[in-house]
C-alpha cells in the first residue's frame, strides 16, 4: 500500500497522480467493506422450523406435512413442523415477533382468525403484528353431519333448527375463526340462533361429530373427504358444486350470498429482512407449482392459491374489509 500511495500533490505533481490515488482509496474501501459484511449465503442452507398454531390433525397441520415433503425434495433441507396450539392460534401468533428474523423460523397464519381475534381484545397481538409473506391454500366452509344423523339435507337441518334451535349444536375450530364466522352466517341465513361449540382445532372435534355429541360440524370440505364414509356434507360455500361432492348444493343455490372459508399462509417475525421475506414467498410458490403436491392437495380437498408477498397489502386490506362486516354481526365491531 505504501508503494502505491501517492504523496500529497505538490505544485509540480500532475493531476493524474491525485486522481489515481482517489480511485485506489475508493476501490480499497469497497473491498474492505465487502470483507467486513460478507454476502448473504443462498437461502435456505439449513432446516426451517415451521410453527403451526393448531393441534395436529387439522387442515393447517395436514397442509404443512405435505409441504414438508416437497420442501425437502426441492431445496435439500428439512422443514421441522412444531405444533404450538392454544387460544385458537393466538398463543402462537402472540409470540411470532420473539423469534429471530433470519428466515429459519416461520409460522402458519390463518384468515379470518388474525383479523377477528384482535377485535375481541383478549389476545396479546394485533393484526399488524403478524407479517404475512404468502397465502397458499383455501378451504370452503361446509356443514357436515355423521352418517347416522337423521338430517339428510340442508332442508332437514333448517326444519330442526326452526323447531328446536336451542338443541341444535355445531362443533367448530376455536372462537373468532373461519368456522365461527360461518356459524354466524348460517344462523343469519336460517333465521335461527343455534349453538356454536368451539374446539381447539379440526382434529379435536371429529370424535364429537362421529359420536353424535353435537348435531353437526361447521367445518370445511376437507373434513368430509378425510372422514369419507363416516360423514356427509349438507352444503358448501363454494362458487359451484365440488367435483368430489356433485350432489351437495352450494349456499348460493340455497339462497345465501355466501362464498367463503379459511385462508392459510405463512408469516415471519417483523425483523426479517425484505429479501428473506420475498425468498420465503417464492419458496411456497414453488412448492405450490409442484405437480405431485398439487394432486395430493386436490385429493384432500384443498384449493391452492398464490398470494405472494408483493400482493399481500392489498389482499389483507380486502379481506379485512370483508371480515369487519361479519365482525359487526358477531358483536366484535360497531
Amino acid at each position: 500500500y505504501n508503494r502505491l500511495r501517492s504523496p500529497r500533490r505538490g505544485p509540480d505533481q500532475p493531476e493524474e497522480t491525485q486522481v489515481k490515488r482517489r480511485e485506489f482509496l475508493v476501490v480499497g474501501g469497497a473491498m474492505a467493506a465487502s470483507m467486513a459484511l460478507p454476502a448473504r449465503a443462498a437461502f435456505p442452507e439449513k432446516a426451517i422450523r415451521m410453527i403451526i398454531a393448531f393441534p395436529p390433525g387439522g387442515e393447517s397441520d395436514i397442509g404443512a406435512r405435505q409441504q414438508q415433503i416437497v420442501f425437502k425434495r426441492l431445496f435439500g433441507q428439512d422443514m421441522v413442523i412444531e405444533s404450538k396450539a392454544g387460544a385458537g392460534g393466538a398463543l402462537a401468533w402472540s409470540t411470532l415477533n420473539t423469534y429471530p428474523g433470519d428466515g429459519y423460523t416461520v409460522m402458519g397464519t390463518n384468515l379470518p382468525h388474525i383479523v377477528l381475534q384482535p377485535l375481541e381484545g383478549n389476545v396479546q397481538y394485533r393484526t399488524e403484528d403478524v407479517t404475512n409473506v404468502h397465502f397458499y391454500q383455501y378451504t370452503p366452509d361446509a356443514i357436515i353431519v355423521r352418517n347416522e344423523s337423521p338430517l339428510k339435507t340442508y332442508a332437514d337441518l333448517l326444519k330442526a333448527a326452526k323447531e328446536g334451535q336451542d338443541k341444535v349444536t355445531f362443533a367448530g375450530s376455536t372462537l373468532n375463526s373461519a368456522n365461527h364466522v360461518a356459524h354466524t352466517r348460517l344462523n343469519r341465513l336460517m333465521g335461527t340462533k343455534t349453538t356454536y361449540v368451539p374446539f381447539k382445532g379440526t382434529g379435536d372435534l371429529i370424535a364429537s361429530v362421529l359420536g353424535g355429541h353435537v348435531t353437526a360440524a361447521m367445518s370445511y370440505n376437507t373434513l368430509a373427504l378425510s372422514q369419507k364414509g363416516k360423514v356427509r356434507m349438507l352444503a358448501v360455500a363454494s362458487e359451484k358444486r365440488l367435483a368430489a361432492f356433485p350432489d351437495v348444493p352450494t349456499f348460493k343455490e340455497l339462497g345465501g350470498d355466501w362464498v367463503d372459508g379459511a385462508y392459510r399462509g405463512v408469516g415471519v417475525p417483523k425483523s426479517t429482512p425484505e429479501d428473506i421475506r420475498r425468498r420465503i414467498s417464492d419458496i411456497f410458490s414453488e412448492i405450490n407449482r409442484d405437480p405431485d403436491f398439487r394432486q395430493k392437495m386436490a385429493d384432500g380437498g384443498f384449493e391452492l392459491i398464490d398470494v405472494t408477498y408483493d400482493r399481500m397489502p392489498a389482499f389483507i386490506a380486502e379481506r379485512t374489509k370483508a371480515y369487519l362486516e361479519i365482525a359487526r354481526m358477531m358483536g366484535l365491531a360497531k
